[in-house]
């Protein structure tokens, strides 16, 4: 009876130490190391039979600092949001509702100009859908916590565009795109035809 106790107490203590790395690997070192480092310290911790945590700790490959907490009555940092620097909310809807509805229009227009089979456009619930038969399918849609566009598209994928005031145009920020040429540009090669959006 004795040697069941302390063999199910030694296995209970296996566990709960996998467990206790399993957790320690999952949410402490992505945070605090490199996977670059993270991967050498796992490829010299098989090499040298060590337990992975152990030789992280050892080798200093993660830091021991962590970053301070911000009280309350402390400045804010530049992680912090500057909200002078968001878009009023109501200003957002103006301009992305003035956007998807000219371009709601304009695409009709254009899809009883070209009479293509499985041309089929629909806007409810703030979501405008172009359907281009076996071409594909475009969403465009309002973000309103990023102020943002949000579009689907079957050719480029997903972009997010944000306001731009010098350009008076919807821009995706990683490739300078703007939102009106871009769908003029990809709807017209789908198509076929031309689009004036």
């Amino acid at each position: 009876m004795a040697s069941r106790k302390l063999l199910l107490s030694l296995t209970s203590g296996r566990r709960l130490r996998s467990r206790t790395q399993q957790l320690f690997w999952a949410a402490s070192l992505p945070e605090a190391a490199t996977s670059r480092s993270l991967a050498a310290a796992v490829a010299a911790a098989q090499q040298s039979g060590e337990s992975p945590v152990a030789h992280l700790f050892s080798s200093r490959t993660i830091s021991s600092t962590r970053p301070a907490t911000q009280s309350a009555g402390d400045a804010p940092g530049s992680s912090a949001v500057d909200h002078k620097l968001i878009m009023p909310e109501d200003e957002f809807h103006k301009l992305a509702d003035e956007t998807i509805h000219d371009l709601l229009e304009k695409l009709e227009e254009y899809g009883d100009s070209i009479q293509m089979d499985g041309f089929d456009i629909d806007y409810g619930n703030q979501v405008l859908t172009l359907r281009l038969g076996d071409l594909g399918t475009y969403v465009v849609n309002k973000q309103t916590p990023n102020r943002q566009i949000w579009l689907s598209s079957p050719v480029s994928g997903p972009s997010r565009f944000d306001w731009d005031a010098s350009t008076d145009g919807w821009i995706y920020k990683r490739t300078g795109a703007n939102l009106v040429q871009l769908l003029e540009k990809e709807i017209g090669e789908l198509c076929g035809t031309p689009v004036e959006l």
